[in-house]
């Protein structure tokens, strides 16, 4: 069981590129909180966060509400921005510009990416700048392990980063049919990729869902919940699969996932049921059955115990309204 692919799908990653921007020195360009603009940008997705390619130049980004260090970007630079902050880019440390919320809509008219073209010639930067959206309810275990600025390095041109950035420019200068799905495809794998490099860097001390997933029995308990999740786990069965005593195994897991492990089995599988209650063939009592619940006035009380809402309740909200714009996600 490949853990963070089971959840990637199950929450729904979806991306999208909008922007081919260039800009010539001096320049600055400073982006909203997602949240402000997402239900125009991803109105399907609960949770909408930018990313940004650098393909040319260099120049630095800065959070716009911190007082963190700017980060330098060079060509073939991935960052994202997860916690939804306002960001900023620019030639010179400092630089401010407002941001114009009418630019960021979905077009009726045209084929993305808009082209943005300031400018070429030396002290020239080009972007290209997206979106990416998931569900984060009922549950998203990996979205808050993840830091307020997620930055993946080009490497000079090498790599499976540096040739999915090369595959991207050529969607956005082509404008071939077909080619908003296969930015939104090639988006997606630039963020998956950059996730897998940043788990492989996590310091060995690191806490959080994904650092858990390199944890031998950590790792393992949530490989073993994944793989089978209608399965009748206990706090003892998964602790002896995992070799470690209930106790011990209690306090690592709980460690890295900031839910106890049968919490996070109780939450999982009503994010699983979630999804099969968006498809209005499927029964209540089918969907508890296909994630453990043998009765169906079970199912809904566990439900409801996670969810807040009984399934046909949430059920019944989700087919009405798919998208819940951009919730804003606290840590």
């Amino acid at each position: 069981m490949d853990v963070l692919s089971d959840v990637l799908a199950a929450v729904r990653l979806t991306g999208a590129i909008f922007f081919d921007n260039t800009f010539r020195e001096p320049w600055v360009a400073e982006a909203p909180k997602a949240s402000a603009i997402a239900a125009a940008v991803m109105p399907t997705s609960q949770y909408v966060f930018f990313f940004h390619t650098l393909i040319e130049g260099s120049c630095w980004a800065e959070l716009t509400e911190s007082s963190d260090e700017p980060l330098r970007l060079h060509a073939g630079d991935m960052v994202a921005f997860p916690m939804d902050d306002a960001h900023v880019f620019c030639s010179t440390v400092g630089m401010r510009a407002k941001p114009d919320l009418a630019v960021y809509h979905n077009p009726v008219d045209r084929q993305l990416p808009y082209i943005v073209n300031d400018g070429s010639g030396a002290g020239t930067c080009r972007f290209i700048c997206g979106y990416l959206g998931c569900d984060i309810h009922p549950y998203n275990p990996f979205i808050k392990s993840l830091p307020r600025v997620l930055h993946g390095r080009g490497t000079a041109g090498q790599g499976w980063l540096a040739q999915l950035v090369r595959h991207a420019v050529s969607e956005t200068q082509s404008l071939r049919p077909g080619g908003e799905i296969v930015l939104a495809k090639l988006a997606e794998l630039l963020f998956v990729e950059v996730l897998r490099e940043y788990v492989d860097a996590l310091p060995a001390e690191s806490r959080g869902w994904l650092a858990g997933l390199r944890d031998p029995q950590v790792g393992h308990a949530l490989r073993l919940i994944h793989g089978q999740p209608a399965e009748t786990w206990t706090l003892e069965s998964l602790a002896r699969a995992v070799g470690l005593s209930r106790s011990v195994f209690t306090d690592r897991f709980t460690h890295y996932t900031c839910d106890s492990p049968m919490q996070y089995v109780a939450r999982w599988r009503m994010q699983l049921a979630a999804r099969r209650l968006e498809n209005p063939s499927v029964s209540i009592a089918q969907a508890g059955a296909e994630v453990g619940y043998e009765s169906e006035a079970a199912f809904n009380r566990a439900f409801k115990k996670v969810v807040g809402l009984p399934p046909g309740a949430w059920r019944k909200g989700r087919l009405a309204s798919p998208g819940a714009g951009a919730p804003v996600l606290h840590t």
